[in-house]
């Protein structure tokens, strides 16, 4: 109160104590009060009747519990700053109509309440929209990573990206956008030169990313640690990777390496096809992979599966921090 009081000139003590009262009425602790405070100092001056209890009142319209009304405003009280008719309500309104229910909706605000809070939301979506990018693909970035959604210069990514060949209508296009945001300039620049060091060149990252912008989420220890296993351990050539770059979505340990040794067996006995790609036993769900790769080859079936578990276990049991 006495830091606030320095900012703020309160006239007497009516509106502070009431805010205070409000907010202990509603569930909240003295240490979230506090931090709600620190943040958003200004909310001392306000009415709390027209200015506080009507958002608290829509939130519990919409379904919101008491509870999850303290966990949205202790971490981003700001938005009860916000005007609920001009702000609030339509940005609710705006992102139900992606999610499609007011339960999806709720259960997002929860999460990330500063969506309430961001003026940059809204047009950010319509900058999207009007690039072509579909309503499944926000749907998705509002869940998975609304972050990006109020932050600047969006369309500055949006044109790069179509630069580099993405079509804005497809699902890819929200992933490499995601990536794109997510992985900073010299963290990137890093990751490139990591790839290239194992053999790559520009154009076989360009295709790589576009095939899997996912990819470029992987960290360089990551990067490292399959490229080695799979040039050096395993033998085979880095630019099979550029097929399939999910590869580096899955774990070395409990995926990649178990699955390899099955590989090098049916390559030993040559019951794998010269043509056949070697990445795509590695990207195949678990019961695909066991059919087509284990079972198939009934006199060896047993064999492979022994091999296949017995990985499976060593690695589970030794554990490793880039699995």
């Amino acid at each position: 109160a006495l830091k606030a009081s320095l900012r703020l000139r309160f006239r007497g003590p009516q509106k502070p104590d009431s805010v205070l009262s409000f907010f202990r009425s509603h569930g909240f602790s003295n240490s979230q009060i506090c931090h709600i405070l620190q943040k958003a100092p200004r909310l001392l001056l306000c009415n709390t009747q027209k200015t506080l209890l009507p958002k608290f009142q829509y939130l519990l319209s919409k379904g919101v519990s008491s509870l999850d009304i303290v966990r949205m405003v202790t971490p981003a009280p700001r938005f009860l700053e916000r005007s609920l008719e001009n702000h609030i309500i339509p940005t609710c309104e705006f992102v139900r109509g992606f999610l499609q229910s007011d339960k999806r909706m709720i259960h997002l605000l929860i999460r990330s309440p500063k969506l309430l809070n961001e003026s940059s939301v809204t047009p950010n979506i319509k900058l999207l929209l009007d690039n072509g990018v579909t309503h499944s693909s926000i749907a998705l970035l509002l869940q998975r990573r609304n972050q990006l959604l109020w932050s600047a210069n969006l369309l500055k990514t949006v044109e790069e990206l179509k630069q580099m060949g993405f079509d804005p209508s497809t699902s890819t296009f929200s992933m490499a956008l995601l990536a794109k945001r997510t992985v900073g300039k010299t963290k990137w620049a890093e990751k490139i030169d990591t790839f290239k060091k194992w053999g790559w060149s520009q154009e076989q990252v360009l295709l790589a990313f576009r095939r899997q912008p996912q990819c470029m989420l992987s960290s360089r220890d990551k990067i490292n640690a399959v490229m080695s296993f799979w040039v050096e351990q395993v033998g085979f050539n880095s630019a099979e990777i550029v097929k399939a770059p999910g590869i580096f979505l899955f774990s070395l340990q409990k995926r990649i390496a178990p699955r390899a040794l099955v590989v090098q067996f049916l390559i030993s006995k040559s019951l794998l096809q010269k043509e056949a790609s070697l990445t795509t036993p590695f990207i195949l769900p678990e019961k695909l992979f066991l059919k087509k790769y284990v079972k198939h080859f009934k006199e060896d079936s047993s064999h492979l599966l022994k091999l296949y578990e017995e990985k499976m276990s060593l690695e589970n049991d030794r554990g490793n921090p880039c699995s």
